[in-house]
C-alpha cells in the first residue's frame, strides 16, 4: 500500500472491531490525522494516508503494543432491513440448523448484527452476529446471477446483495431496501460499525411488504 500505510493483522473479526474502535478513538483525540483512512477487513485493519515517517513509526510502535480485547458494545447507527424470508435456500439452511423454515427465519431475525467490513462489490457489507453454531457453508455451485436485495448467509456472515451479481451464498430472503445508490450521500447504506436488524415482513407489491 506504499510508504504512507500500515496493515495490522489480528486473530478474529471481534479483534478487528476492537482495533478499529481504538484507532477511531485515537483519531478523535487527534493522535491520528483527520485524513487518515481506516479500512477493516476480515482479519486486518488498513491505516492509510499517514502524514510522514514519524507518524508511521509512532503508529507502528502503538500497534506493536496493542493488546487484543473484546469490542465494546456497538453504538453505531441502527439500520432496519425489512425482509421477506422466502429465499431459495431457506429450506436448506433450516435443514442444517435442524429446524423448520419458519423457525430458521425467526432465529435469524432475532439476532443483532453489526457491519464488520465491506467488500466484494460496492455496498456489500459483511455482517456478524450469527451464533457460531449457525454458520453455514457456501453453495457447492455458485449462481451466475443473484438478484439485488437478496439476503444471504455464508460461514458466520450475513450479507445483502446490493446489485445483481454472481454469488455462492445461501439465499434466505430478500429486501426492497437499496443498499447502494450512487446518487445518495453516502452511496452505501451500510458501513463498518453500523448496527443492523432484519425485520420480517409479508410479501407486498413492492417487495417491502408489511411487518409481521
Amino acid at each position: 500500500m506504499g510508504t504512507r500505510a500500515l496493515l495490522a493483522e489480528v486473530g478474529s473479526d471481534e479483534q478487528v472491531a476492537a482495533l478499529l474502535g481504538d484507532l477511531r478513538l485515537r483519531q478523535h483525540d487527534g493522535l491520528l490525522g483527520a485524513g487518515v483512512e481506516l479500512v477493516p477487513a476480515a482479519r486486518t485493519v488498513l491505516v492509510d494516508g499517514l502524514a510522514d515517517a514519524a507518524e508511521r513509526t509512532g503508529l507502528a510502535a502503538w500497534l506493536s503494543a496493542w493488546a487484543p480485547h473484546s469490542a465494546t458494545a456497538g453504538d453505531g447507527p441502527l439500520v432496519e432491513i425489512p425482509t421477506v424470508y422466502d429465499g431459495e435456500d431457506l429450506g436448506e439452511v433450516a435443514r442444517l440448523w435442524g429446524v423448520s423454515a419458519e423457525e430458521a427465519a425467526r432465529r435469524h431475525a432475532d439476532c443483532s448484527f453489526r457491519v464488520a467490513f465491506c467488500g466484494f462489490a460496492p455496498g456489500f457489507a459483511y455482517l456478524t452476529g450469527l451464533p457460531d453454531e449457525f454458520a453455514v457453508p457456501r453453495r457447492a455451485t455458485p449462481r451466475t446471477r443473484v438478484p439485488a436485495g437478496s439476503v444471504a448467509l455464508a460461514g458466520p456472515y450475513t450479507g445483502v446483495y446490493p446489485s445483481p451479481s454472481p454469488g455462492g451464498w445461501q439465499l434466505i430472503g430478500r429486501t426492497a431496501l437499496r443498499l447502494w445508490d450512487a446518487d445518495r450521500t453516502p452511496a452505501a447504506l451500510l458501513s463498518p460499525g453500523t448496527r443492523v436488524r432484519f425485520v420480517p415482513v409479508t410479501n407486498g407489491p413492492d417487495g417491502a411488504g408489511e411487518s409481521k
